[in-house]
């Protein structure tokens, strides 16, 4: 069966940014040191993508700041909490992604101010629409969804578009997609951390964000192309790290 999202591979750009990214990251996963130091590497990539995903939110620290535990700030506490679980939810998320995007907001958004508890796990009455239905039907439908890397930027995308919890959705937004890139194979040891170039790129990953939400094919173009390019930086930092550490 065809992959609903294969014609989004045939935007101009779009298929070669996705092969390189899967290239790249099946190269950093072949480095040696992770069979001594897997685990480290998965914990550092969770820590620096929160404190990056928390930045995008408007609540920057510094990752060694972060790390001492001196930071108490609650966005940040939110996407430390929502780092930690993804490997834990990592097989729910493809039988049943409403309620692990429920578990993310509950764990994002707790504690942050002008976010009630009743709210907490709770789409916006805005957001329920047929558009979040499709995108749960996507993230079930792995056997024909196309590449995990091309998946979870749609399921990014979509989430950043529709915004459909009250406080730190973007958080919630990043983490489904590093979630993707975890449950659907390409980096099952959650070693990435894409939100990493997303910062670093935040003029264009704020413009794409913005440009994939009008559904011009060049918006969807460019925001596909970016989230390729995050993917495959992520892999190439990782083996930086990895090459440093020895």
């Amino acid at each position: 069966m065809a992959s609903v999202l294969a014609p989004l591979l045939e935007l101009a750009g779009v298929g070669d940014a996705f092969d390189a990214a899967r290239t790249a990251v099946d190269a950093a996963l072949r480095h040696p040191a992770l069979r001594r130091r897997g685990g480290e590497a998965a914990a550092e990539s969770g820590l620096r993508s929160a404190v990056a995903s928390a930045a995008l939110e408007g609540h920057r620290y510094e990752v060694d700041d972060v790390r001492s535990g001196t930071v108490t700030n609650p966005v940040v506490q939110g996407a430390l909490r929502v780092s930690a679980a993804l490997d834990g939810l990592a097989a729910r998320w493809l039988s049943a992604p409403r309620q692990v995007l429920a578990r993310l907001h509950v764990l994002a958004a707790t504690g942050c101010p002008g976010v009630d508890a009743d709210s907490l796990g709770r789409p916006e009455p805005s957001a329920a629409t047929p558009r979040l239905d499709a995108l749960c039907e996507l993230v079930i439908a792995t056997d024909r969804a196309g590449p995990a890397a091309l998946r979870a930027a749609v399921v990014h995308g979509e989430l950043v578009a529709l915004r459909p919890f009250a406080g730190p959705s973007g958080v919630v937004a990043r983490a489904a997609g590093r979630l993707t890139l975890i449950a659907g194979g390409l980096d099952p040891r959650g070693l990435l951390a894409p939100e990493v170039t997303h910062l670093a790129r935040e003029p264009e990953y704020v413009g794409s964000a913005n440009a994939y939400a009008s559904g011009t094919p060049d918006g969807v173009r460019s925001w596909l192309r970016h989230c390729a390019t995050a993917v495959a930086a992520a892999a190439d930092d990782l083996l930086v790290r990895l090459d440093a550490r020895g």
